[in-house]
């Protein structure tokens, strides 16, 4: 049986008017690309948009993941594109392109990959989430929610095909690493690991009975892929629904709680992540607040049908007036934490300079040792 590739790639290759918004003409660039690939039969179908800044190229073919023509493909339409935002004199044109060259794979040249290779059900849906001004991190919550928690998927308790759980793949990406746990025998691991989202991500989520791939999230970080702040991560999402996997329904629930990510302005805060249809895909307060869109699809034979733009819905009014409460809240508190992100994940920081300015102002007290010698009485065993 055939198999269809599904690729969804982005990259932020200019926007207009600061961080905001893509320019029509840089996506038309990057869908003449695609007209070009589909008609030589390199890719079967095509979908180009956008989330705030970020372009968004969502492919079917049938060259399996990580191809070096579809990679390459890509690769193209980013370029196109960023020269199109040159000659605009767009901001940031080819922020997301690391490199002067594609050499066969586009990981690690900047742009976010998701991609999953599946033999298509006689349905196939598959929900393409696409965020920006966050990190991949900010899928972990949500993904737990789709494929762990009962009180948010029924279909983990009623559906037989559902009801032995899911398997977690979980990426170090500090340390390059991963490992795979079983929900719901695993979940406080799980948990233990994904709370902590700059640094573990969930990066595939798979059905235990057969270890078929229900989702894939884009796991780049280009702050590290190139050693300074280059942009923030804006990852990219592909989850499958209904027929042994959670129902349409189940799997957008989630998000009508704007959780808090990291990202927002200068990608060094702390904000809610708000769930919007395209047309409120644009950051604009302070950046922000943190976007996302969930854009529905058929797959059939490698064809696109729709796409339905989910969150475009007065059911997510609600999310969308409290994430405008949590901005509020969140902003009044200026550069003191916790809206500005901690300094092992600040993307911008002087604190070195301003650490290495005042070092020989700092003077010698031992307030610090005797509130030292204090805790650790404290951690001490009470005598019985």
């Amino acid at each position: 049986m055939v198999k269809t590739t599904i690729s969804v790639i982005k990259a932020d290759i200019g926007s207009l008017a600061g961080h905001h918004i893509t320019h029509p003409d840089t996506l038309a660039a990057a869908s003449k690309v695609l007209v070009d690939a589909k008609k030589e039969g390199l890719i079967k179908d095509f979908y180009v948009t956008h989330v705030g800044d970020d372009l968004q190229l969502i492919m079917t073919h049938d060259k399996g993941e990580d191809s070096p023509e579809i990679h390459g493909l890509a690769w193209k339409a980013f370029s196109e594109a960023a020269e199109v935002a040159k000659e605009l004199g767009l901001y940031a044109a080819g922020q997301d392109l690391l490199s002067d060259a594609f050499s066969g794979n586009i990981k690690g040249l900047g742009p976010g990959v998701a991609e999953m290779e599946i033999e298509e059900r006689p349905a196939e849906p598959v929900i393409i989430f696409m965020a920006d001004k966050t990190e991949p991190g900010a899928f972990n919550m949500p993904l737990f929610k789709i494929f762990a928690d009962p009180f948010n998927t029924a279909g983990l308790v009623i559906d037989p095909r559902m009801h032995n759980g899911f398997i977690f793949q979980v990426l170090d990406v500090f340390e390059g690493k991963e490992v795979e746990l079983r929900a719901p025998e695993e979940i406080y691991d799980i948990l233990a690991l994904i709370g902590t989202p700059g640094r573990y991500v969930v990066k595939r989520v798979f059905r235990k009975n057969d270890h078929v791939i229900g989702a894939v999230v884009s796991s780049e970080r280009l702050n590290l892929i190139a050693g300074k702040y280059v942009g923030k991560d804006d990852p990219v999402a592909i989850v499958r629904a209904q027929s042994g996997f959670p129902a349409t329904g189940e799997v957008l629930e989630p998000f009508a709680f704007p959780h808090l990510v990291a990202g927002w302005m200068r990608g060094s805060h702390h904000g809610p992540l708000m769930p919007v249809g395209l047309r409120h895909a644009k950051c604009t307060r302070f950046d922000g607040p943190p976007r996302i869109i969930a854009l529905g699809f058929q797959v059939k034979n490698g064809r696109l049908v729709g796409p339905a733009d989910l969150f475009d819905d007065p059911a997510f009014d609600e999310a969308r007036r409290t994430a405008n409460v949590i901005a509020d809240y969140l902003r009044r508190h200026g550069p003191f934490m916790p809206h500005r992100l901690g300094p092992e994940e600040m993307e911008y920081t002087t604190l070195p300079d301003v650490l290495e300015k005042l070092k020989d102002r700092f003077v010698k007290t031992d307030i610090g040792y005797k509130a030292k010698i204090r805790h650790s009485e404290m951690l001490e065993e009470p005598n019985e």
